[in-house]
């Protein structure tokens, strides 16, 4: 079987976590751990610290340790900070592997869209364009955040969603969700939004297709 193939090649505490479905309740102390997979207390210690940096584990003073859903996100997170700190034109690469994704698996998701989530999308568009219109302005990245998020959502895919949280994380990070780009840069933005949005809930996917990887390369062009 691929698990078996893939589990030899990861620590000791990662394969029994995953091995252990009744972990998600708790584990053990590293005592006992230690006892059973024959590995030093020391060694588990390391291996649990790795755990819980890539948010795989969560360790509480009271309630011990205990397995968490996977999520690819910390992961993603951990090395693309780290990748940031070395070169903040990293977050330009991501991005455009970020823009491949979605446009890769737009007419999936969008098709899965249940008429709350379109509803949803409509009301994260008319808040946004509310902020735009408003005096003063304000930038919408909130909005702008939860309506990409949200178009994926039903992929059902931890990857996928790893790499698109990530990336709304680090545009945050390197400062994107200030109000830098112009209001007329803004309206441009929303109305790309706004395409995308109305062509989901009339079942044109196509147009909201060309919306997504259009409204994609303003990046590269913000003032």
């Amino acid at each position: 079987m691929l698990r078996e193939r893939i589990s030899p090649e990861i620590s000791e505490f990662l394969r029994y976590l995953a091995g252990h479905p009744e972990a998600e309740s708790g584990l053990p102390s590293l005592n006992e751990l230690s006892r059973e997979l024959g590995v030093g207390v020391a060694a588990l210690r390391e291996q649990l610290e790795v755990a819980r940096a890539l948010g795989l584990v969560e360790v509480k003073p009271r309630t011990g340790t205990r397995r968490l859903t996977y999520s690819f996100k910390p992961a993603i997170r951990q090395s693309l900070g780290y990748a940031l700190a070395l070169n903040g034109d990293h977050f330009r690469k991501f991005a455009d592997m970020r823009n491949h994704i979605e446009a890769a698996y737009w007419h999936e998701a969008v098709a899965k869209l249940t008429e709350e989530d379109k509803q949803e999308l409509q009301a994260i568009l008319a808040r946004a364009l509310e902020k735009i219109r408003g005096a003063p302005v304000q930038v919408p990245h909130e909005e702008h955040r939860k309506l990409h998020l949200l178009i994926y959502s039903r992929l059902e895919n931890p990857f996928v969603t790893g790499v698109l949280e990530a990336y709304w994380d680090a545009y945050e990070a390197v400062g994107l969700n200030v109000f830098a780009g112009g209001y007329e840069y803004l309206q441009e933005v929303w109305d790309f939004h706004r395409q995308m949005v109305e062509s989901i809930c009339s079942g044109s996917f196509e147009v909201g297709y060309e919306a997504l990887v259009r409204h994609t390369d303003l990046l590269y062009h913000r003032p």
